[in-house]
């Protein structure tokens, strides 16, 4: 039995992420996996399994979502649906599956097709009880935050807008992106309110996209390439689809981000994570999302979130680079896609060929993963180019 600590990725691919009208799902699938067996160096017949993530129906069901797209028919593949975690999901059952023997060599992709749905923000339709549920949108539930934060810290909207600021910033030179242009905090803070106090740029866009992974152990890695990136921490953890009703949930902390973090700390041995962790592909579905998960992540203490950002403490040359690719808020958020996306960007900072701004000299790398509407699954996977 291997550890999870030898486990490798050794190739990594993604779609454009955007408004992919003119791509279908076998379209994004193929361009996604196919860059990331030609990254592996590997053909198609040399997969022993796979994973995917995909949240919605209308993008597909079953693992013959991705068997019809690349034509890997006879191996098993597993169709993980998780919330915004689908694709990390994937991708962390992948890595179980290759650390306990079962196969050697393994792809863990997500996709998402949403911008053909129509309509305004996630399409929610049959999610939860009606009358519970009626109304909520994921800006009104994450928007929730930030009166809390505000009254218990101080936190502003300004503070808010320094998120948006710096994610676009970075998401500017990522050919990959959805959204590729600066924004002045000026922009951010006259924005229309879509709800509550979050307004149009605290909030990633509605997006089409794919990305996928090539993982094996690094003793067969070897073979491949000699840039290759392990495991180094991991750990999920899930709370309640009904935490409003839970008296202890302040809409201070993201729990499944703290108890994830805890995991992966623990096994990565990290103890002090903004200065041994250089740069985080965190969840930044809005402004006020990332400020907390800074803050549960334990990049900052808690409440400082808001200040440490406005001081440049999470750009890409700051003490830990927070979404050095653009993020959720450049990208946007197909589903199933982003988690894997997240593993796409950090192992490609660590092998010093990032899409856009590289953080020099990066050796430790995160992706975090937050899913359901206030934070009900999390996914933590810590990646590291050291042998």
């Amino acid at each position: 039995m291997a550890d999870l600590r030898d486990v490798a990725v050794i190739g990594v691919g993604a779609t454009k992420f955007g408004e992919n009208f003119d791509w279908g799902v076998d379209d994004m699938l193929t361009m996604a996996c196919f860059e990331a067996m030609e990254d592996a160096k590997i053909e198609p017949g040399q997969l022993e399994a796979g994973w995917i993530g995909i949240q919605y129906p209308f993008t597909g069901f079953s693992g013959a979502t991705l068997s019809d797209a690349i034509k890997t028919y006879d191996i098993p593949i597993t169709h993980t649906e998780n919330y915004c975690v689908s694709g990390l999901d994937a991708f962390r059952n992948a890595c179980l599956a290759v650390a306990s023997e079962q196969f050697d060599m393994v792809i863990a992709c997500g996709v998402e097709k949403i911008t053909d749905q129509g309509g305004r923000g996630l399409p929610t339709a049959g999610f939860g009880h009606p009358v519970q549920m009626s109304g909520l949108t994921a800006p009104s539930a994450f928007g929730l935050a930030f009166p809390r934060h505000a009254l218990a810290f101080g936190t502003t909207k300004e503070h808010l807008a320094h998120v948006a600021v710096k994610n676009h910033f970075n998401g500017a030179v990522n050919p990959k992106a959805h959204f590729r242009r600066e924004v002045t905090l000026e922009q951010v803070m006259k924005a229309p309110i879509i709800s509550g106090p979050l307004g149009l740029l605290d909030c990633c866009p509605i997006s089409d996209g794919s990305a996928a992974a090539i993982i094996t152990r690094a003793d067969i890695a070897k073979k491949y390439r000699d840039d290759y990136v392990t495991i180094k921490g991991m750990g999920f953890a899930t709370y309640t689809n009904l935490m409003m009703y839970d008296k202890n949930f302040d809409y201070l902390a993201w729990r499944p981000t703290v108890k994830a973090a805890e995991k992966a700390y623990a096994m990565a041995g990290i103890t002090d994570p903004p200065n041994e962790v250089d740069l985080a592909e965190c969840h930044d579905c809005f402004t006020i999302t990332e400020i907390l998960n800074v803050e549960d992540l334990g990049f900052c203490k808690k409440g400082d979130g808001g200040p440490a950002t406005a001081e440049g403490r999470f750009n890409i040359d700051g003490q830990v680079a927070v979404n050095p690719s653009g993020g959720l808020k450049c990208f946007g958020h197909p589903i199933g896609a982003t988690g894997v996306r997240m593993i796409y960007e950090v192992t490609k900072q660590l092998q010093g060929r990032a899409d856009g701004r590289q953080r020099e000299g990066a050796k430790v790398g995160m992706a975090h993963n937050l899913g359901g509407l206030g934070g009900v699954v999390c996914g933590v996977v810590i990646l590291t180019n050291e042998k």
